[in-house]
Parts: C-alpha cells; structure tokens; sequence
C-alpha cells in the first residue's frame, strides 16, 4: 500500500511540473504614468511552438484621461533577438458593479516574448510604440 501511494504522489508530482513548466507569468512593474494599475502576463507554450499569451490588467485610466490624450492601450513585446511586435489593442472595460477599469488580451504568436509593454496610441494597428510607455515587465530569457 505504501508503494501505491509513493507512486501516485510521485505521478502527481510529475503532471503538476509538466503543467506548471509550460506556462510562466510576468508581472508588470508599478507605472509612473498611471500608479494603481496592476497585472500580469501569462505565456503558454503550444503544441504548435506558438506561445498563447494573455495579458490581464486592472485599476486602468481612461486613455483619453491621459495627458497627453490617446485613444487605446496597445501591448507590445519584445523578442528574443530585440524585436518589437504589436500583439494588439488592450480591450478595455468596468464592471457592472464597479468602476475599476480592466484590460485583457489574449493572442498567439510565434515569437517567444523576453518582455512585454503596453503603450497608449492614437490608433491600435502602429507599427512602432510611441512614448506612452504605461506598463511593463522585467526582461526574461
């Protein structure tokens, strides 16, 4: 019985690295721009070798609230060989019984993300950041 149960803890033990191995977070650092706002990026790796990655912020101001004013939140991240890709617009919105306003994408790309920024533009399909930098995670390898 003791052997049984070595076994299964072993087993268990083994599935939860696998799982917990593929996926990794980032969290974004405190912003000069807007202070309150908080969140993470989480990466998962496919059976493609695509990378699923959703990103989660809350306590946002309204870009517009911005000085100076800008209409969307785009994210952004920065490959392996310092690359700079535009993964799209942050889709914002508040709750039904709250006026904390949250952000949140989710996407896939083929480029292994070392870090991600999110940058308040004008229009969401820019092809380079602008200098709103508003939120962004420490670099990784």
């Amino acid at each position: 019985m003791k052997k049984r149960s070595m076994l299964v803890l072993t087993g268990a033990f083994l599935l939860l690295s696998i799982f917990s191995s593929c996926a990794r977070k980032m969290h974004f650092l405190t912003s000069a721009v807007v202070p309150a706002a908080q969140g993470s990026a989480k990466i998962t790796k496919d059976a493609n070798n695509n990378y699923a990655v959703h990103v989660k912020i809350k306590n946002l101001a309204e870009p517009d609230r911005l000085q100076p004013k800008k209409s969307v939140y785009v994210v952004w991240l920065v490959t392996k060989d310092q690359n700079i890709k535009n993964l799209g617009q942050l889709k914002s919105s508040s709750g039904f019984f709250s006026s904390v306003l949250e952000g949140e994408l989710e996407t896939v790309t083929p480029f292994y993300p070392t870090r991600i920024f999110i940058t308040a533009e004008d229009e969401p399909n820019v092809q380079r950041p602008g200098n709103n930098n508003i939120l962004t995670t420490k670099a990784s390898d």
